[in-house]
């Protein structure tokens, strides 16, 4: 890969470190969001929600505004958006403003990792696209390491707003790394809003988006209790589920380049059975072990790492389902990331609310992956009937 290439793969990591940030940095400084614009934990938990809504609408919504605008141009607009309302929501001083600046900040979050992953497999080497995906992705894990242990520090112990400031700052970063080193690619000017929506009646893609928020939702479930998991089951210190936000991220990093690895040696379906068949098992074993202790920040290094083996090959599995509208498809699998978050801690949280136990929730994310690979193994069977019965015709 040239020199330029890799430079525009970095823009786009920088891109995904920013916004990993200020998806995931709001959890940690809730409490500090709260007491300052003088509401409840629970009202400012609507903060999530608002910017989980926008990367579900925003997605394929700004996809399709954009389908005939060159991708570098596009991603460079999307990210002026995403600096222009997190830099707003810095000075927002009460409840409905910051609700309205995080709705829009989520806004472009899909569209640029759903563009982006079309591009970084554009300007890969043949067969390394799955690598250029992940190094895209790496931005977005090791915001966990970094970028969310640092936002959440300055929030509690200075003020809430310099997070976001500093989200602010990283979207300049890659605006101006766009600018400079991403190579220009041409878009598809015959290619119009209505042919582009096609997509949406192939089955074979639908079926990935679900088995994205279905497979994925077990990551969330397990991810959404991590810290009353460390703190109540395992009886360890408040003060170690810092450290265990970013064990878990440490693990992610790792797993988002064993995962572009499993793309490469399998099919990327098959690869994301892998991951899920794993999570499951993982999920299970944490059940077991997560209340005895130091086992706990184990297993939140394992389920992070095995969790994220499946971003990059599900994300290559429906490019490839989506062929002639794969940026729009690209751009909607992220919208069911986002979808997956949702209802994953959402069902998590029935059992806890029902007093099981906060290891309930890796029961019911181990049931989600779990139910993930049979709706994969669905679509694996009905893609091998439908190449069979393409044979016999051809024979015929």
């Amino acid at each position: 890969m040239s020199i330029t290439n890799k430079k525009a793969l970095l823009a786009l990591a920088i891109g995904g470190f920013g916004i990993g940030m200020t998806e995931f940095v709001i959890m940690g400084i809730l409490p500090d969001v709260a007491g300052a614009l003088d509401i409840s934990i629970p009202q400012a938990g609507h903060f999530i929600s608002a910017y989980a809504l926008g990367v579900v609408i925003g997605a394929p919504l700004l996809t399709v505004i954009g389908n005939r605008c060159a991708p570098h141009k596009m991603l460079l607009y999307l990210m002026v958006w995403f600096t222009i309302f997190n830099t707003l929501s810095a000075f927002a001083n009460n409840y409905g403003l910051l609700l309205i600046a995080r709705f829009l900040s989520g806004l472009p979050h899909g569209a640029f990792f759903g563009i982006g992953a079309v591009v970084a497999g554009k300007l890969a080497n043949e067969g390394k696209s799955a690598k250029a995906i992940a190094t895209m992705f790496t931005g977005l894990t090791l915001a966990n390491v970094i970028g969310v242990p640092l936002g959440t520090y300055v929030g509690h112990h200075f003020h809430w707003s310099i997070s976001f400031l500093i989200v602010g700052v990283i979207g300049v970063l890659t605006m101006l790394s766009i600018h400079f080193w991403m190579p220009a690619i041409e878009t598809n000017q015959k290619q119009n809003i209505k042919s582009e929506f096609k997509v949406f009646k192939k089955l074979d893609f639908l079926g990935i988006v679900l088995l994205t928020t279905i497979g994925t939702g077990g990551f969330f479930a397990w991810y959404s209790y991590i810290a009353p998991l460390i703190t109540e089951e395992a009886g360890l210190s408040s003060n170690l589920v810092s450290y265990g936000m970013i064990i878990a991220g440490s693990g992610m990093v790792i797993g988002n380049f064993i995962g572009a690895k499993l793309a490469e040696l399998f099919s990327p379906l098959k690869a994301v059975i892998i991951s899920l068949v794993t999570m499951m098992l993982m999920l299970l074993l944490n059940v077991v072990v997560a209340p005895t202790g130091i086992a706990v920040l184990v297993m939140t290094f394992i389920i992070g790492m095995v969790a994220f083996t499946v971003s990059t090959p599900i994300q290559m599995a429906v490019i490839n389902s989506a062929k002639g509208s794969e940026m729009l498809g690209s751009s909607a699998n992220q919208s069911a990331f986002n979808m997956g978050n949702a209802s994953g801690a959402y069902l998590a949280g029935l059992p806890i609310a029902f007093g099981y136990g906060f290891t309930s929730a890796s029961l019911v994310g181990a049931a989600l992956a779990g139910s993930g690979v049979i709706l994969a193994l669905v679509i694996l069977y009905f893609r091998n009937q439908k190449v069979g019965k393409e044979k016999i015709a051809l024979q015929d």
